[in-house]
């Protein structure tokens, strides 16, 4: 027995505890209302499963996707099964899409098992975080591929306006920190220089200190609270406002757009920023020297050019470059997997600064391991 019902475009029926849907035609400005009414009548029956199917498919807006996912979501609210793999690429592609938002917040349940479940459910996180961190830079090695093929969709204004932001903007607090970062340096170093009247190596300390490694830390830091969580901040809410989503919609690569832009303009500001900050590091301690110890000013800055070492500086620069990438990686990366409400958008902020501060570190320690082997 057949149950047929149809309206011109769409027709809906039940042959044999089979129902299918059919679109036909130019479905645009469709009214809907009496068609999804007997879909739902139908799917009240409780077929074993609803195909949907379209035929000499024409064009179509909105109001056909708005049937075919009403459709779907009666069916699995029945826990009806349904095929839609005979719909254009593209209308699977937006139903998809649609059914992956997820516009409630998270809730962890309370019951988390015993010790060996939730050991197995720590790993499992684990390896799905470092697949996906994985993932992630894959993409960004295709698109740094593609940009330098001169295939990229990276506007230049995109570039110039990430390149103020963590350029220009950001020398004033980078001079403040490191200027005092250099004169703590001195003045500690001072302290215990001077029992053995050694006061003037004060120059030395802080011209090999702030050269090698404590401009470019100081700087890491600074850029990771002030631009990465800037740039999780912003994507993270391009998120929530599902502005990612539609760039996706209109084939657009998030990398090529967001990402790009940002990591190309840390990985030039960093190494700029570090010798600005190697410099007000060194000026923070002669302050500290001159007016504190009332040592000479040209021996003070004698010793302090005999101490600068171009292996020293470069070592600085290239620790800078790296924690620039490291920046841009987690502040991209934490606003890109954020979810969909206010609450998100702070946590994505905070995982940023954290995960970059940690790598600082790391990628600090393998550094300076590696110096040390090859004799730098």
């Amino acid at each position: 027995m057949s149950k047929t019902m149809n309206n011109n475009l769409i027709s809906a029926d039940i042959a044999r505890g089979n129902m299918l849907v059919a679109i036909t035609g130019d479905v645009v400005e469709y009214n809907s209302q009496d068609i999804l009414q007997k879909i739902a009548h139908l799917i009240a029956q409780n077929p074993q499963k609803v195909t949907i199917t379209s035929t000499q498919l024409g064009e179509w807006d909105s109001s056909l996707l708005l049937v075919i996912y009403e459709t779907i979501r009666m069916a699995k609210t029945a826990n009806i099964a349904y095929d839609v793999t005979t719909l254009p690429q593209n209308i699977q592609s937006l139903i998809s899409l649609a059914f992956a938002v997820d516009r409630k917040p998270s809730h962890n349940s309370n019951n988390q098992g015993g010790f060996l479940e939730r050991t197995g459910r720590s790993a499992i996180g684990i390896l799905t975080k470092t697949t996906n961190v994985l993932a992630f830079f894959g993409e960004i090695c295709m698109a740094i591929g593609r940009f330098f093929s001169f295939r990229s969709i990276m506007r230049r204004i995109d570039f110039l306006a990430a390149l103020n932001d963590c350029g220009p903007r950001a020398l004033g607090i980078v001079s403040l920190i490191s200027f005092l970062v250099g004169l703590i340096l001195a003045f500690v170093g001072a302290v215990q220089l001077q029992t053995f009247g050694a006061q003037i190596y004060v120059a030395s300390l802080v011209t090999i200190g702030m050269c090698r490694i404590m401009g470019a830390i100081m700087v890491g830091i600074i850029m990771a609270g002030r631009t990465g969580s800037a740039y999780a901040a912003t994507i993270g809410t391009m998120q929530v406002n599902e502005e990612l989503d539609a760039l996706q919609t209109m084939g657009l690569s998030r990398i090529d757009f967001l990402v790009l832009p940002r990591l190309f303009a840390l990985l030039l500001a960093m190494p700029i920023l570090t010798m600005l900050a190697d410099i007000m590091g060194m000026i923070g301690g002669a302050f500290v020297g001159v007016f504190l110890m009332n040592l000479p000013y040209t021996e003070y800055w004698r010793y302090a050019f005999n101490a600068f070492n171009l292996t020293n500086f470069l070592v600085g620069i290239f620790h800078g470059f790296c924690f620039g990438f490291i920046i841009a990686i987690c502040g991209c990366y934490s606003g890109l997997t954020c979810g969909r409400n206010a609450d998100s958008v702070g946590i994505a902020t905070t995982q940023s600064v954290v995960y970059s501060v940690v790598w600082m570190i790391v990628v600090t320690g393998i550094i300076t391991v590696i110096c040390q082997e090859i004799g730098i």
